[in-house]
């Protein structure tokens, strides 16, 4: 498992050799691309429903997600967001963001302006349609989590997010024989699955009872991959990853 503080580990750059290899000038722009780090903290808005952004969010470390509010005040967790992905890209093309960005652990963040996106994008016609093939993967989740909330049940519901995780965390390198961080707390999960914190607390009881998952702190590991799959009838095509065939 590559370090994420290692000096050499890009998970963009990562998250883009899980699908094709990079030539040497598509790594080497994709190395220069012009970008201002931040430092986040936890639970802090990255990008707000509504902000018309001149640049582009890349999470570098960290976790984070993407979210809608009611009217009333109640969030909904639309999708977990990782090392590698860049949750805000499709404001390269829609101006005005119709969701907001929050981190949910400490998250070292790029910013890249818009300007020198689109410049690689027409330079690099591969690196383009990769861009372009990451908008459709975040639709495909976002309609795959629609079906687990409207029709999967507790632990199956559950165990199917967590299979996600564990594949998009592997695909950059960020899980090892099915052990991987996951400072996701019981509300942020609660959040995303529809539930209450009290029955997400009875559900990973249930998980952990039925040796589905093991946790101590942050740390997950899952010590029956095939059998958690089939609980949370996780089916990984949808996200599209070269490398699935790993964790599958």
């Amino acid at each position: 498992m590559s370090s994420p503080f290692h000096p050499d580990y890009n998970p963009l750059i990562r998250k883009l050799e899980s699908v094709f290899t990079l030539t040497d000038d598509e790594r080497q722009a994709l190395e220069t691309l012009p970008m201002q780090v931040a430092v986040l903290k936890d639970h802090q808005d990255i990008v707000r429903e509504g902000d018309q952004p001149s640049r582009a969010c890349l999470i570098l470390s960290g976790f984070a997600c993407v979210y809608k509010m009611t009217a009333h005040g109640k969030r909904q967790i639309v999708s977990f967001t990782i090392a590698g992905d860049i949750p805000d890209l499709q404001s390269l093309h829609l101006k005005v963001l119709d969701n907001s960005v929050s981190t949910i652990s400490p998250c070292r963040v790029g910013f890249i302006p818009h300007e020198a996106l689109h410049d690689i994008c027409l330079r690099y016609p591969r690196i383009g349609a990769a861009f372009w093939r990451e908008t459709l993967i975040d639709a495909a989740i976002f309609r795959e989590w629609v079906m687990n909330v409207g029709q999967r049940e507790g632990v199956s519901r559950m165990a199917h997010v967590l299979c996600e995780l564990v594949v998009r965390l592997r695909a950059v390198d960020l899980v090892e024989d099915h052990v991987c961080d996951l400072p996701i707390t019981q509300v942020e999960f609660a959040d995303a699955l529809g539930f209450t914190p009290v029955h997400v607390n009875r559900v990973l009881q249930q998980m952990r009872a039925d040796g589905l998952i093991e946790t101590q702190g942050t740390r997950l590991r899952i010590p029956d991959w095939d059998k958690l799959k089939q609980v949370g009838e996780f089916d990984p095509t949808y996200l599209h990853l070269v490398r699935e065939d790993v964790a599958a």
